[in-house]
């Protein structure tokens, strides 16, 4: 809202969706077949990942449910790229 000699004008913005702004890196929901290959890999449990809530602005409209793995791959400078993984909780 902004005040103008006594006058209140409201001033709307424009919503920006968070998954399709530039600096959001990509995410991605895991099959389950790749969750298992992937936990496989790094020998862990999906409880020792980082964990990601479900109403996170950039996975909303992925339509993620507690309990998916979320693949995310940043830009790297130095590396290209690099690929982080989520577990999805509830809050």
């Amino acid at each position: 809202m902004l005040l103008l000699r006594g006058l209140f004008l409201a001033i709307k913005k424009n919503p920006v969706l968070v998954p399709d702004h530039i600096y959001v890196p990509q995410h991605e929901i895991m099959t389950i077949k790749e969750s298992k290959q992937t936990l496989k890999n790094f020998n862990c449990l999906v409880t020792e990942l980082p964990l990601i809530f479900v109403n996170d602005p950039a996975i909303i409209g992925l339509g993620v449910k507690p309990g998916d793995m979320i693949k995310i791959t940043r830009k790297s400078a130095t590396a290209g790229k690099s690929i982080y993984y989520r577990y999805v909780v509830e809050i």
